[in-house]
Order: structure tokens, then sequence, then C-alpha cells
């Protein structure tokens, strides 16, 4: 039996930490592609020149042809430019939009069967060029946002109570970028509101919900304060190893239930645009669209998230 082909669309941060995960844990044999003359086989083949001592046993190479992707059971896309110190996701749209143009022509004309995993910015508006572009169905084609921004709120509330990040469950759902919506109802520790346990924390109701406050701030502008502490680049680790998760609920039909910028159908009263939602992911790709019950406070954040989307997809005239 042939093993899954994972092709990757970029070479820079993103994709070499893609590549080495997913050879790590063996998904399948991985194809990385760039424009840049000899730079993907030279990444790959370092990577691969691991494989004894890391104990995979999967290929590992590069390419400067889109014909070398063809067969892809998954293609993640990280090609594009990145952030720089001060630049919001959405400044880079222009240059991006046309790099993404190119990037699904190649996957539409060599990998037609292929799940699509997006993570260029501004992501909300590269996944529907994409699939504009591939005219792919829609649960095919899916952007990674939701799962790393999630894992960021995750983070910062695991810290902030001194617990383990594996029983901390915290949610993000909206477009990717300033106006994403942390959900802090459905914030929770091993099943417990994390908010009870911040006021058992502080002993102060008022307290508690600053400290929280603070977490989602942070976790809305997480993204800019990983670029502006590199000063040169954005980040690639946590992004990477949230895609691996969707691309092996994929390969694996594990039905994982995972935050992916999916087409919603009426969903949150959104129709055909683009947005961060709870998906289960498998076999079938976007199988189903879960559909969380928001008080009006979180529905007009959603709304007003939702409206920050089609302003940036209504830019570019599609």
């Amino acid at each position: 039996m042939a093993r899954p082909k994972i092709s990757l669309i970029g070479g820079g941060q993103i994709g070499g930490v893609l590549a080495q995960l997913c050879a790590l844990r063996e998904l399948g044999d991985v194809v990385m592609f760039d424009i840049v003359e000899n730079m993907p086989q030279g990444k790959t083949l370092d990577i691969a020149e691991a494989s004894p001592v890391d104990g995979f046993d999967v290929s590992v190479t590069g390419t400067n042809d889109y014909k070398d992707i063809a067969g892809s059971d998954v293609v993640i896309v990280t090609a594009g430019l990145p952030r720089k110190p001060g630049m919001s996701r959405d400044d880079l749209i222009e240059v991006n939009s046309k790099i993404m143009t190119s990037v699904s022509e190649g996957i539409r004309d060599n990998a037609p069967d292929a799940f699509v995993i997006i993570i260029s910015n501004p992501l909300d508006a590269m996944v529907t060029l994409c699939q504009k572009i591939t005219g792919f169905p829609s649960e095919r084609v899916c952007g990674q946002a939701g799962v790393l921004d999630s894992s960021r709120f995750a983070a910062f509330i695991a810290w902030e109570l001194g617990v383990s990040v594996k029983d901390v469950t915290a949610i993000t759902l909206g477009g990717h970028g300033d106006t994403m919506v942390p959900l802090v109802r459905y914030a929770s520790v091993a099943g417990i509101p994390v908010m009870e346990l911040l006021e058992q924390k502080y002993g102060d109701a008022a307290k508690a919900q600053e400290v929280m406050t603070a977490m989602v701030e942070r976790t809305k502008a997480a993204g800019g304060e990983v670029v502006k502490l590199l000063g040169n680049g954005s980040a690639f680790y946590s992004p990477a190893s949230s895609a691996v998760a969707m691309a092996e609920s994929f390969l694996k039909d594990q039905k994982r239930v995972l935050p992916t910028c999916a087409l919603l159908d009426g969903q949150y009263g959104v129709d055909n645009f683009y947005v961060g939602v709870h998906c289960v992911i498998g076999a079938g790709g976007i199988e189903k669209i879960l559909e969380l019950k928001l008080d009006e406070t979180e529905q007009a954040l959603m709304d007003n998230s939702v409206a920050a989307v089609k302003e940036l997809v209504g830019s570019m005239n599609l």
C-alpha cells in the first residue's frame, strides 16, 4: 500500500518545520515546492539525512516544479510574504494574493484530488481566493488559524493558573486577525470554567475579569507579539504544528473537532464566506461544521469579525 503524499507549497520557516514534523510522525512522503532554485532541495536533503537519527522512514524531497506535487493527498500552503514589525496580516493582501493565484493554479492543475490547508496571510482572504481559483469543493479547501489561536489562548490560561496545558480547553472563532473572538465562557480546565478558577485565585471577580481580558487581548495580538520579538519574520513553529494536526486528522480519519477556517452555509448567520469555526475533520475533509450557541455579546463580536473578513475579501474584487 502506497504511503500518503503530502506536498508543501513554500519552503520558508513554516515549510521547513512542516516537513520535519510530517516526517517525524511518518504521516507520508513529503514534497516541498518553492520557486527559489535549489532551496527546497537543500532544506529537504538536510531533513532526510536526519532520518537514521530520528528513525523516520519516509521520503522527503524538494522541487521547483509543480508537476512533482501530482498525486498529493494533502497540500499545505505557506507561500507568501511574512509579516514585519508594525504590519497587520491585512497589509499583505496585495502581494500575497498574486502569489496565491499562481499557487492555486499549480494545485488545480497538478493535485486535483488533494485536501488543501492554507496558512498564508491574510488567512481568510487567501483561503477564499484558493477555493475560487481551484474550483475544489469547499470541504477540501480550508485554512489553519483557529487551532493556533486557540492553542495560544490555552497556553496563556495554563501559564496564568499554573496548570498543565493538556487540561485546558480554549476556543476562538471568527477571522484570523485582530477581530478574532476568544470565547471566555467556553474556556475550561478539566471541565472547570476558567473564570471560576481565576476568581478563586484572586478572590475578586473584578480582578479575575481584568486578568481574563488581558489574556483575550494577548491572544488577539499573539502573532504580532512574536513578529515584534523576532524582528524579522513571523511565527513558524506553532502554525506548522497546528496545520499538521489538521492534516493528520484528515489522513487518519480521526474526525477531530478543530477550529478551522471553513466556508459557512448559514451558520452564525453567515453565508458563503470563509470564517473560523469548529469543524469535524476526517477522510472527507471538512465533514461537519459545529455551531455553538452564542449569547448576544458573543454574537456581536462574531458579527464584527465576519464584517472585517467580508471587507478584506471584498478588496480582492473576486
